[in-house]
């Protein structure tokens, strides 16, 4: 666990305060996947919970005023898959026991959230802000973005599932990972996801989407998410070191503090 400014980080989860904030469940992928011919077993629902459960014991939080997931809950486009139906249901139902409000931020995967929203009395929004803070998915910018800025200090995305290769011996594993830098001015943090049949996107080599990480990534600094949270410095040492094939232990990693 590391904190710092008020935040808290443990594990995949962000606390400010007494609100957790997760994002990137893609719930039904595993169903998604299977229609396409994959056959991989429905395990994720469970790893979530199982997941979420340490989370909040570490916490030591017994009731949070709000849990936040912000943006994809869901993985289907344009339908509302029997999977989603169910454990989307039902991981609303285990947040709610666990928080006074729970508050779902629209992704670019939610375009029909609204009926299983409504199904548990939940709106779906654009953004959340509180204690200077955006809440926002990170797949486009808020309408009024222009106006927001002048009240926040720092934006919390979702969106890109940031991770990093790291290789040992002969293999490269990914892992996910948290972003650290700067948007506009603002303090940025870009959060992993929630989501455990994929590991990531490997920022280390592929392209962004988000039009918040537009431009020269080299300063943002990577915190590693494995038995505990590691630093890992700026990207820029990384994709140099990545280049130079040394990146290939853990001897890169600095104090697990803070970056």
């Amino acid at each position: 666990m590391l904190k710092k400014d008020g935040i808290r980080i443990i594990d995949l989860a962000i606390i400010i305060g007494k609100t957790l904030i997760i994002c990137d469940t893609h719930i039904g992928y595993e169903e998604a996947l299977n229609k396409q011919g994959f056959l991989i077993p429905r395990f994720q629902f469970k790893e979530i919970i199982e997941r979420l459960e340490k989370i909040i014991k570490k916490s030591g939080i017994k009731k949070f005023e709000r849990i936040i997931i912000n943006g994809d809950i869901k993985h289907e486009f344009g339908r509302i898959s029997e999977q989603e139906w169910r454990h989307t249901l039902r991981l609303l139902d285990f947040l709610k026991k666990h928080c006074k409000k729970v508050i779902l931020i629209k992704g670019n995967h939610d375009t029909i959230l609204g009926p299983i929203a409504n199904k548990r009395n939940l709106k779906v929004l654009e953004y959340f802000i509180f204690k200077k803070v955006l809440i926002v998915h990170g797949n486009k910018l808020p309408d009024k973005y222009d106006k927001l800025k002048k009240n926040i200090k720092k934006i919390i995305i979702g969106h890109e599932h940031p991770a990093v290769g790291i290789r040992e011996n002969a293999r490269t594993e990914i892992f996910k990972c948290y972003l650290f830098g700067k948007f506009r001015g603002k303090q940025l943090i870009v959060q992993p996801s929630f989501n455990f049949v994929s590991d990531g996107t490997d920022v280390l080599k592929e392209q962004v989407l988000s039009p918040f990480l537009k431009g020269d990534l080299g300063n943002f600094k990577c915190m590693v998410v494995s038995d505990k949270l590691y630093n890992f410095g700026k990207l820029a040492n990384l994709i140099k070191n990545k280049k130079k094939k040394t990146l290939n232990s853990w001897s890169v990693v600095g104090s697990p503090a803070w970056p």
